[in-house]
């Protein structure tokens, strides 16, 4: 009798709360919500976008409780982090190594999103929102990037700064309004640091967005063929919230490796001496995951056409639905285009080799060829081929290309 009683009272509170705030309902549709029964294991990588977010948001929190953001002493208390604080170290190498990961996880979901043509119809606005949470990322890494106050810091942040003194008319006053200053200075450093605290939750509000627009329309699949009936479809549990957990077995693995064995292995040594206006590194690099925009911009001689070719070879993805013209989504009915996506994947790896080189010979011309062959793909080969190729063998609907393998 008392368990049938305190089941009753469960079940009253539980109503009491759904009447209020759904979210028993919510995690009802979450658990029965309908998806293609052939997604692969590039679809891992939103739901790992979506961890790393979180890691990066609990680790900043810790460690912004023990940061100053004063130029005389931020250096010295990120090394209090290091050195006093209980686990301090490992908040800090987990917040730079997550940086990292977390920007290594969406570069592959952008990939994937490329291949598959997850930005054609009718998903046009759920690739924008991503586009927008990426340009939300690197905003905040940048600003990240200066807290510690280091020289790479200082200097990139000069380096940075300083290109939107490009901008005719306009330029010198975005510089002086970003710094808060005429240079590189403690109004700057806290400003960045109260943005870069902000901003994650900014990036959070639109994840939700994101979230709400792919319920709406579904995901992708590899395929491109949208669903048709219930057996192009499968519960999201138990099917992959398994596959996701495995994912998140390898993320984790390879993330731990590195914040235990490995947590200096992608930043700048020249960042663990204190910034010095007085005296320059011999070679200015931003973090890795920017390299290849940065790249972009060094291979253009005009400092203005430098700042219009990095900013333009992100907001190109913005015209993609229009560019790709092509009936099919996927490119593996594309083979042409296939081949295209490949070969722009490693013209981005190559560009970031690059970034990371000396601007000398051969680097520059290397970096002004990969540069163009990025932008022809947009706006010459994508469009031409995706009009010109006739896609081959697109099944009719998910459930017949299931059963013909």
């Amino acid at each position: 009798m008392a368990k049938v009683k305190n089941k009753v009272q469960g079940k009253k509170v539980r109503d009491w709360i759904e009447e209020r705030l759904p979210v028993f309902s919510f995690i009802k549709h979450t658990a029965e919500y309908k998806t293609p029964k052939n997604l692969n294991y590039g679809w891992n990588f939103g739901s790992l976008a979506g961890i790393a977010l979180v890691i990066q948001i609990l680790t900043g929190i810790f460690l912004a409780m023990q940061y100053t953001p004063q130029i005389g002493l931020a250096f010295d208390s990120v090394e209090n982090i290091m050195r006093n604080v209980n686990y301090g170290w490992l908040m800090r190498y987990a917040h730079a190594v997550g940086a990292s990961t977390f920007f290594a996880v969406v570069y592959v979901h952008i990939g994937r999103g490329l291949y598959y043509g997850s930005y054609k119809s009718p998903r046009e606005l759920l690739w924008f929102i991503g586009i927008i949470i990426f340009l939300l990322m690197m905003a905040t890494a940048f600003m990240g990037y200066v807290l510690p106050w280091g020289q790479m810091s200082f200097w990139g942040a000069t380096v940075i700064s300083g290109l939107f003194t490009a901008i005719p008319v306009i330029g010198d006053t975005i510089h002086t309004w970003l710094l808060g200053g005429f240079s590189v200075a403690n109004p700057t450093l806290n400003r960045f640091f109260a943005l870069h605290f902000l901003l994650p939750f900014l990036i959070v509000g639109v994840v939700l967005i994101h979230l709400i627009a792919l319920h709406n329309r579904g995901s992708n699949n590899p395929t491109g063929v949208e669903i048709k009936s219930d057996k192009d479809t499968i519960p999201f549990h138990p099917y992959y919230t398994f596959k996701d957990i495995f994912g998140f077995s390898v993320y984790f693995f390879i993330y731990f490796s590195l914040v235990f064995f490995a947590p200096n292995l992608l930043g700048d040594p020249e960042n663990y001496n204190q910034a010095n206006p007085m005296v320059t590194p011999p070679h200015i690099v931003p973090e890795w995951y920017f390299l290849p925009f940065y790249a972009i911009l060094r291979s253009i001689p005009d400092k203005l056409g430098g700042v219009i070719a990095m900013f333009s070879a992100i907001i190109i993805w913005f015209l993609l639905p229009w560019l790709d013209g092509s009936k099919a989504k996927s490119a593996r009915y594309k083979p042409i285009f296939a081949t295209l996506t490949f070969i722009i994947y490693l013209v981005f790896i190559g560009l970031g080799y690059i970034g990371a080189k000396t601007a000398e010979e051969p680097y520059i011309t290397i970096g002004q060829i990969l540069t163009t062959w990025y932008f022809l793909h947009f706006l010459l080969f994508i469009p031409l081929v995706s009009r010109w190729e006739k896609p081959r063998n697109v099944p009719e609907s998910i459930d017949a290309d299931w059963n013909r393998k």
